[in-house]
Order: C-alpha cells, then structure tokens, then sequence
C-alpha cells in the first residue's frame, strides 16, 4: 500500500462514518443534543468538515471549499467564514442547525479535494515542514494524522448520538 492509498483510505473512512451519522436524520434529529452542553450531530459533522477544509486547503496551498464553493453563504450561520469551530461554546452549537444534505453535500465536497491531495503524495512528502509555529515543527505527515484522528474522534461522537437520538 503506497502513502497515497493509505491516507486516501484513512479519508474514506471518515466520509463512510459521516455518512452513516447523518443519513436519513431531519434537521431536529440533526441538533439534537444530549444535554445543554453537548455537541450536535450536525455541529460536529460541520466542525469536522471544517477543519479538514481548513488544514488540507493550508497544506495544499489551495483555497477552502467553505469560501470557494459558496458553502458558507449555503449554510448562512452566524459566524465569520474563517470559523472552523474551534473554541465554540453551548450557544455556538446551538446555531448550527441544517439539513443532513447540506452537511453531507460539503463533506464530499471537501473529501473529493482532499483525496485529489492525497492521492498525489508520496513518502518523501510527509516530512515537509508546514507549520513551524510549534515546537518540534509541524510535518505533513503530523498534519494529516492530526486531522484524521479529529475527524475520526468527532465522527464517531456523532454516530454515538445519533445512537442516542433514536432511543429517545
């Protein structure tokens, strides 16, 4: 299995588990939210997506499907269009309410740039430094695990709570 196949499966995978999460689900379904304080379905798929937009699109050198491809004027939510969700409280979650195909529409669209990425790297290409606000600096290689395991840990938290939403 090559560098590029393996991230590209890594990356399938999280689209297969959004998927499962959000399929079928009405926007109510969609926000529901265990407690006051927890997070939405629809808040973590959004925020995943986000994020993966966010660092592949900066590791890419490219611009972010959110603002290249009207996704942000489609979702309309009340925050700024460089938001990813990062820092987001109760009340930000709240605001995060839309459809299941709205979601699954920007998630594929973020997934389809990020394994055309991807899917054109090699080895060599992991070890390219692309973040040296940290210390040690950031490789690719860091990023790219980084971001699959987020989208992994959020995907699996909104398939829990869809469990949860369905035996309510």
């Amino acid at each position: 299995m090559t560098t590029a196949e393996l991230l590209t499966d890594c990356f399938g995978r999280i689209q297969g588990v959004v998927h499962r999460a959000v399929d079928g689900l009405s926007v109510d379904d969609l926000a529901y939210r265990v407690d006051a304080e927890a997070n939405s379905i629809a808040w973590l798929v959004w925020h995943l997506t986000r994020i993966q937009d966010d660092h592949v699109a900066g590791v890419a050198g490219t611009a972010q499907a959110w603002t290249e491809q009207g996704w942000a004027e489609r979702f309309a939510l009340p925050f700024g269009s460089g938001d990813t969700g990062y820092g987001h409280g109760p009340d930000d979650v709240a605001k995060v309410r839309v459809a299941g195909d709205l979601l699954l529409g920007y998630h594929d669209a973020v997934h389809a740039r990020t394994v055309a990425y991807v899917g054109g790297l090699t080895d060599g290409d992991l070890a390219r430094v692309v973040d040296r606000h940290w210390d040690p600096p950031v490789t690719l290689g860091v990023r790219l695990v980084s971001v699959i395991s987020d989208d992994l840990q959020h995907a699996g938290q909104a398939a829990f709570v869809r469990g949860v939403a369905e035996r309510r």
